[in-house]
């Protein structure tokens, strides 16, 4: 074997590694390992296209998906049925249609797409992780190697060498720069997308039109590794990525295919180590099986797992990758098939994935039993959400002002203000049953991830931070225009501060200033009411497949409200010694983070005490 499959071999392994690494909390910018292994890809697959219509003067279409379907399909679909069915068997009867759909988007190599929208959804936000979200990476590279051939093979009409170089060089450019616009536009959707990890790829394309580009200064693999270990422990999930970001981990591996044979030989060793070449033959079945052996203990039990708890999970990726190496991958690999075998092999197995994935799907249940209750709860019921969201007033991504929203009793001259983001609107059924009941009216202005503290928060998804400045702008000149009797204010308190911004109690502390500032004039009464408890757990789901006292576990939020203002703090009224997961029979939480509709309906008399204390009822 040559020095150079080994030394990219040893990559392939540090790649996998930090992908390990990443999903088990241990390093913040693990995630670069796709990355590196989207340069292998782009490299290894560009220089075997180009060798064959160089060599040929055509390109073999059929040989070459064929070879595709019989290294990466039977491995994948492997640990994708296997992920299934244990998904089936240890997670909540309510997250079965997303499973479902899940495995069907990954069988048919669409789940980056599939991915992008749902984590762009706020609503999602501290829902159950996928188990086969992972392959968002697969379908990313699959959706490549399907376009790529035929792209090169069309270039090579128009002069061959000369036009596949023009062509990848502006292809890549193109996807780079539409990489940095859709990942300030929208984060999530450039962050899977294959038009924005593209130009990773053709990265590794230009390198493989280079084969005499060599770096021979061992100063260069050294300033490339110092790269990408910058970037597995400062990059995190604030990071904007791929973006400019990306540039960093991209380029250096490069480099280090570039200097390959100028190694310093202790990098050299390392890479030819049995140990990483172990590692690396094993790279694939690796990745796929870590993250499902991560997150489904995760699931099952409810809770994030311990550090001895993650180890072990690592340790038992290892050997099942190295188990679906040796009797899967590796055979089928070597064992010669026939042209039909191998197509009539992939129709079944995909086939047979969508159908495990839509019987999943519908076998979902509507029911929960909660041990020890002696009755089954509605899921439907449980996971309802305010009415605001299926009318329109509670506004999304890309809306940057609230549609004029009144309840209650509209012809009272009293008005009262709901203001914030969707743990505001969690207050709605509470605050409309009490406008219905002392006759005021209620107008609602809450927007998905903006809450009305003015924090200059990190950009998660499609939420951005001057989305929020505009539509909280927008929001308080319509409330100095209403002028209403009160401003009740809120929000999640829990989102991570941008880095200089100091603890996240000083950084709310800050906004809220800002928020008092603002509305100053604009109401006689303003009043902070302070989040809900914080459960790290999705409730519906945790009392459906866990023990209820697994479930009874919430971090309170801070009451840091400044004392000359109005404060209405809640956590006593949802939680006693602790903070249960049932109150008065009722089931607190319709997700990981907002209290149920019931359960607000069910704090109307204490929300009226409150607002009373402060003659505003």
């Amino acid at each position: 074997m040559s020095k150079r499959v080994l030394e990219i071999q040893g990559l392939r392994a540090f790649a996998a590694i930090l992908v390990v690494i990443f999903h088990a909390r241990l390093v913040g910018g693990g995630f670069i390992g796709v990355d590196i292994f989207y340069v292998i890809s782009g490299y290894l697959i560009t220089g075997l296209i180009v060798r064959e219509i160089s060599k040929t003067g055509t390109l073999d279409f059929s040989q070459f998906y064929l070879r595709r379907i019989k290294r990466l399909l039977p491995t994948s679909s492997f640990v994708l049925i296997l992920t299934a069915v244990a998904s089936w068997l240890l997670l909540a009867p309510n997250t079965r249609t997303s499973i479902g759909r899940d495995v069907i988007a990954a069988s048919i190599y669409i789940c980056n797409y599939l991915f992008a929208w749902w984590e762009n959804d706020y609503q999602n936000l501290g829902a159950i992780p996928s188990p086969l979200i992972h392959y968002w990476s697969l379908a990313v590279e699959e959706q490549f190697y399907l376009l790529w051939p035929a792209f090169l093979f069309i270039l090579a009409k128009f002069g061959k060498r000369t036009a596949i170089t023009i062509g990848i060089w502006a292809s890549t450019i193109a996807s780079f720069m539409y990489s940095i616009y859709l990942t300030h536009a929208s984060p999530i959707w450039s962050f899977y997308s294959l038009p924005t990890r593209a130009w990773e790829l053709g990265a590794g394309a230009l390198l493989a039109l280079s084969p005499n580009l060599k770096v021979k200064r061992p100063i260069t693999s050294w300033i490339a590794v110092v790269v990408l270990l910058y970037a597995t422990f400062e990059f995190n999930s604030s990071t904007a990525f791929p973006g400019f970001a990306a540039l960093a981990p991209t380029l250096a591996t490069v480099l280090l295919i570039a200097s390959i044979g100028s190694w310093p030989p202790i990098l050299a060793d390392l890479a030819q180590s049995k140990i990483s070449q172990w590692l690396g033959g094993i790279s694939y079945p690796l990745y796929l099986w870590h993250w499902p052996l991560l997150v489904l203990p995760s699931a099952y039990y409810g809770r994030p797992l311990h550090f001895y708890e993650r180890a072990i999970c690592i340790v038992a990726t290892v050997i099942a990758a190295d188990l679906t190496h040796r009797f899967i991958e590796e055979p089928l690999r070597l064992r010669a098939l026939a042209t039909k075998t191998i197509v009539f092999g992939a129709v079944v197995i995909t086939v047979l994935s969508i159908a495990i994935g839509f019987t999943i799907s519908h076998s979902v249940s509507s029911k929960i039993a909660i041990e020890g209750q002696g009755k089954q709860y509605s899921l439907v019921q449980i996971v309802r959400k305010p009415a605001v969201y299926a009318n329109g007033c509670h506004v999304n991504y890309g809306e940057n002002s609230s549609p004029l929203c009144e309840f209650g009793d509209l012809k009272s001259k009293k008005k009262i203000v709901l203001y914030g983001d969707s743990h505001a609107a969690q207050w709605f059924p509470t605050l409309e049953k009490l406008a219905n009941e002392e006759h005021f009216t209620l107008i609602s202005l809450t927007k998905s991830a903006c809450p009305s503290i003015e924090v200059t928060r990190t950009s998660r998804g499609a939420f951005s931070a001057s989305e929020c400045d505009l539509w909280r702008s927008n929001s308080v000149k319509r409330i100095h225009a209403l002028h209403p009797d009160a401003v009740l204010v809120t929000g999640f308190q829990w989102y991570a501060p941008p880095k200089g911004s100091g603890s996240r109690e000083q950084w709310w502390r800050t906004g809220q200033i800002l928020t008092v500032e603002h509305l100053r004039g604009a109401t006689d009464k303003l009043v902070f009411i302070s989040d809900t408890p914080h459960v790290n757990r999705d409730i519906p789901t945790c009392l459906a497949s866990a023990k209820l006292h697994d479930c009874n576990n919430s971090e309170p939020s801070f009451n840091n409200i400044p004392s000359q203002e109005l404060a209405i703090d809640p956590t006593a009224w949802l939680c006693k010694s602790t903070c249960n997961a049932l109150m008065d029979d009722i089931v607190a939480y319709r997700d990981g983070s907002h209290i149920s509709v019931d359960v607000a309906l069910s704090l109307a008399s204490k929300m009226k005490d409150a607002l009373s204390r402060f003659n505003i009822l």
